[in-house]
């Protein structure tokens, strides 16, 4: 990939920065019980949630829940209420990995660093103490009022920021989330794809892009668009 010009680096934040997979799946088993394999829930999981963030807008907290609750459906689990909103609010224990508070000190030192996440503002408030990082823009869903795929997102990012199309990268998780979207705006567009209980998807839909540079974590990206070296050269 290309990195000549970038100036800020923005960045999809649960699968992406936060393990979300190890903290959803510790939310979700005590309620669905031993028989579907993290690979199932994960799929499901990522289904219900698009079908459900793709209609009238709902605060993410509300679309956990929901989900918590469709999935004991689908797998003949009861799930109460209560025990719904109790795995929406387990979002905000939800951990970076290993190698995320120090990779974006690392790119900070060279990048403006952004987010662009499907949550709600009070969820994030509590993430973000976790990243320990700067961010020149941040978008969320209920700031927007809704999800990526959307472009909306993105546009926002885009008119917050005053950054060029061209001088950004967009680095996420999830290809039809953020890979897919961000090159139909022109962005540049990084593939994280981090080890998985359902390798190549993880909790969402599978979709096919072409992203401009494909790595399996953020230190990774963080040496190839030349951060911490002194140089703002990397191999495509």
């Amino acid at each position: 990939m290309n990195t000549a010009g970038i100036r800020l680096i923005t960045f999809d934040c649960y699968g992406t920065l936060i393990d979300w997979e190890t903290g959803m799946l510790a939310g979700l088993r005590p309620l669905l019980g031993t028989s579907p394999s993290d690979a199932e829930i994960l799929k499901h999981y990522g289904e219900v949630e698009a079908e459900l963030e793709a209609g009238s807008y709902l605060r993410y907290r509300e679309v956990l829940a929901r989900a918590a609750k469709e999935l004991g459906r689908r797998f003949s689990a009861s799930v109460s209420d209560e025990a719904a909103d109790k795995f929406a609010d387990s979002l905000t224990t939800w951990e970076p990995f290993s190698d995320t508070v120090t990779s974006l000190k690392t790119l900070s030192e060279r990048f403006q660093l952004g987010i662009i996440s499907n949550v709600d503002d009070d969820l994030f408030s509590e993430t973000r103490k976790k990243l320990r990082a700067d961010f020149a823009v941040v978008v969320t869903a209920q700031q927007v009022q809704s999800y990526k795929p959307s472009l909306r997102n993105f546009e926002e990012m885009l008119r917050r920021s005053g950054v060029p199309k061209q001088n950004i990268v967009h680095a996420g998780q999830s290809v039809y989330h953020d890979v897919i979207p961000a090159k139909s705006l022109g962005l540049r567009s990084i593939w994280v794809d981090r080890l998985s209980r359902r390798p190549g998807v993880g909790a969402v839909i599978a979709a096919q892009g072409e992203p401009d540079l494909k790595v399996h974590s953020l230190a990774e990206l963080a040496h190839a668009l030349g951060a911490g070296t002194g140089s703002g050269q990397a191999a495509s």
